[in-house]
């Protein structure tokens, strides 16, 4: 399993955090702004992903009648 897939949740997203920090910068270059881009992008998915995990396992825990429930997420409006 490469290295990018056995990032925690946590550290994909403070490193999507900073990339985020640096495309906000007015002096970034058009070549690395792309770059910071297709990772941020990348890390985005990651984190998508173990999201997705996490509701899936979730909805198996959250049972009733020994049917499992829709689990979802509330997101901070």
């Amino acid at each position: 399993m490469s290295e990018e897939k056995e990032k925690s949740f946590e550290k994909a997203l403070e490193e999507l955090e900073k990339i985020v920090e640096e495309l906000e910068k007015e002096d970034v270059p058009l070549e690395k702004a792309i770059d910071y881009y297709q990772k941020g992008m990348e890390l985005s998915k990651q984190c998508d992903e173990k999201l997705k995990d996490a509701e899936e396992k979730m909805t198996k825990i959250v049972q009733k009648d020994n049917e499992a429930e829709a689990f979802h997420m509330q997101e901070d409006q």
